[in-house]
């Protein structure tokens, strides 16, 4: 049985049939004990529950109400939550601020969505070791404004300030600045999760290497949720840079920047953010940001892409001289003129292209690939998909943190079998040049029939008997990253 075959089987045992198996009339049994273990309050049902709690940003996704929202307020409460679950059979879903893209935390109807709006708090920020320690709800825009007068910052920028370090962890978030600091998983030192029968497990710390064991910190991150819920992350911070300058070079083609960016990274340059955007993604960000970069229109006329890089340091004279040697580089490798914008337009710059995922929700787009692959074969792939577009109908417009293999296609194609057929194409097309389905953004739901297809079977037999491990009896995550269905809820009476 095919991944998307095995992917409509389960949908067969989907949440009706589940619910039926005797949930509905110990549904007041269930919800007591939730309210006993979180406080009356903290737990939301039926119509209460709000519009928000049933999605998150994935374009393909279809909302979903749970039968319970539970928000607990400390690593207590969640071991609570989870033993309660655990003995009656019930699902669960956890969600940080429902900014992903794969649909990881979209709740199942007969289960819990474990919401963390309460547990938001930096626990710590210990300067001398440069770590912080922080709750799974607590977000990049918190966190970083809690280090920024203390000069450090936590420098992971998955392009959505109001992020939580709990999402961040569970889908291993890269984003622009990955090129020079990596993703999560090079930053997370420690985690305190709870197991899905409720007992609490630590791993890692505050120190930076360890050979003790199987690293069970970095099997974790990644998992989407599906093996443990995080109630603590202890991540490294390092000194924020006081000098950055932002680089703007228009190119002929999009091959010409792909061809370019190795020979930026193997300079010694060190760009801070090395991303390329297609002429409409730039166009529709600038419009949707009010910025004017004041490029002539000569120039703009012979230009179909755009490359953006952000050099940073301690030292002014020192950053001035890495952008005049990557004005020489980018001159000598095609670019069409290069600027150095102002801080101000940089800077905003910087934030428009972070909100180019809104930009395209806003025009209508209809699915997102997140595929990476090694850097030397994107040219040959971008060509290829702008090939396989046109086969399917689809209208496509790119993006991405380039510097690191990452690419971002938007796809404008309504129609959901063609649309089906192109992106299972794309990504056959990623792992032939090396690569991966997902670079940033999960599996999660959108993804899990292309990855259950494509994937090694060997591995997903490995990751299978690491989920047997962590979560026999399936409540966490189901339904998603591996296809999974839990066993579904006690009968009245049994043991669970």
């Amino acid at each position: 049985m095919s991944g998307r075959e095995g992917t409509r089987a389960a949908s067969k045992v989907g949440p009706p049939d589940r619910f039926e198996v005797g949930m509905d009339h110990r549904m007041p049994e269930l919800l007591e004990q939730l309210r006993k273990a979180v406080g009356e309050s903290h737990v939301v049902s039926g119509d209460a529950v709000g519009d928000d709690y049933t999605h998150d940003e994935a374009l393909t996704s279809v909302p979903v109400t749970p039968l319970a929202v539970v928000l607990p307020g400390s690593t207590d409460e969640v071991s609570e939550v989870l033993k309660v679950a655990s003995q009656h059979g019930v699902p669960v879903v956890a969600r940080g601020s429902g900014t992903g893209l794969s649909g990881a935390a979209v709740p199942v109807a007969d289960g819990i969505l474990l919401a963390f709006l309460r547990m938001r708090r930096i626990r710590e920020i210990d300067t001398e070791n440069q770590v912080a320690v922080v709750e799974p709800g607590g977000t990049l825009e918190q966190l970083n404004a809690e280090l920024a007068p203390l000069d450090l910052i936590y420098p992971v920028s998955p392009g959505e300030p109001s992020a939580s370090l709990g999402g961040n962890v569970a889908t291993n978030a890269g984003g622009m600045r990955a090129v020079r600091y990596g993703v999560t998983r090079h930053h997370v030192l420690g985690l305190e999760v709870v197991l899905a029968d409720g007992r609490v497990l630590r791993t890692g710390g505050k120190f930076v290497k360890c050979s003790t064991g199987y690293d069970l910190t970095q099997l974790l991150i990644g998992s989407e949720g599906t093996l443990a819920v995080t109630t603590e992350v202890t991540v490294k911070v390092q000194p924020r840079f006081s000098v950055s300058s932002t680089v703007l070079a228009p190119f002929g083609t999009l091959a010409e920047i792909a061809h370019a960016v190795p020979h930026i990274v193997r300079s010694g340059i060190d760009p801070s953010i090395l991303e390329y955007l297609d002429v409409v993604v730039m166009g529709s960000i600038t419009q949707a940001s009010g910025l004017e970069l004041g490029i002539p229109e000569e120039v703009k006329a012979g230009t179909l892409a755009y490359l953006i890089v952000v050099l940073e340091g301690m030292d002014a004279d020192r950053v001035d001289e890495d952008v005049e040697r990557l004005g020489t580089l980018l001159d000598e490798l095609g670019a069409r003129d290069v600027y150095v914008l102002p801080a101000a337009s940089g800077a905003q710059l910087v934030v428009a292209r972070e909100r180019a995922f809104y930009a395209g929700k806003a025009a209508g787009c209809d699915d997102l690939v997140d595929a990476v692959i090694p850097r030397a074969a994107i040219p040959d792939y971008l060509a290829q998909v702008a090939v396989l577009a046109e086969e399917h109908g689809a209208f496509v417009t790119g993006c991405g943190h380039i510097g690191d293999g990452n690419v971002h296609v938007t796809v404008f194609q309504p129609d959901d079998e063609r649309r089906h057929a192109f992106m299972r194409a794309g990504f056959e097309l990623a792992l032939a040049a090396g690569g991966a389905i997902s670079g940033e953004h999960g599996v999660g739901t959108a993804k899990l029939p292309y990855f259950l297809e494509m994937q090694d079977p060997v591995s997903l037999e490995l990751m299978r008997s690491i989920k047997q491990a962590f979560d026999p009896a399936g409540i966490l995550g189901p339904d998603r990253l591996l296809g999974t269905v839990h066993a579904g809820p006690t009968r009245a009476g049994a043991t669970s």
